[in-house]
């Protein structure tokens, strides 16, 4: 572990191995570009504000999706249900299809006003703007408005990512 004594920082592998303890939601994050549709599973979401109604998405700055999402502003965010673990595995793959595809099997929509793909039967899920891109070391922070809740179910338990394992 990094040094008490020095106050170095934990190694990459440390702090992932400290920091895997820490219970989060989990969002699958979907923007359309052109005729292609992305997404990726993401557990760095927080809400920011109430007024305006503001949220926080964190994506590796290396990703193809970081790239899109430095050009397209709208995107939508579904916070994943308990029973959606599977949709969850299919978005956090590597070398993963186009969201079209991982959707084919399961009830989804386009929103109305991000034009992202919208898996249905989740938490709730937003429709976003973007307002500000920070870097953040290897990753970017998305900073968003949300412009509508596309559908809100806080009677279904939401999917919960601890100790590398969804609960």
């Amino acid at each position: 572990m990094g040094d008490p004594l020095t106050g170095g920082p934990p190694s990459a592998t440390e702090f992932a191995e400290a920091i895997a303890g820490f219970a989060t939601g989990v969002v699958i994050l979907t923007v359309r570009d052109g005729r292609d549709d992305l997404g990726t599973t993401i557990t760095s979401f927080m809400s920011v504000s109430l007024e305006p109604p503001t949220v926080l998405a964190a994506v590796a700055s290396d990703s193809y999706l970081a790239e899109v999402l430095g050009r397209r502003d709208r995107w939508a965010a579904t916070v994943l249900g308990a029973g959606q673990r599977v949709l969850a595995g299919r978005f956090a793959a590597a070398g993963r299809p186009s969201a079209r595809l991982l959707l084919a099997g399961g009830p989804h929509h386009r929103g109305p006003l991000s034009e992202a793909l919208i898996a249905e039967g989740g938490v709730t899920a937003l429709e976003c703007e973007t307002r500000r891109r920070i870097p953040a070391d290897d990753h970017l922070l998305v900073l968003a408005e949300v412009l509508a809740t596309d559908y809100a179910a806080v009677e279904h338990p939401p999917l919960i990512r601890v100790g590398r394992r969804y609960l």
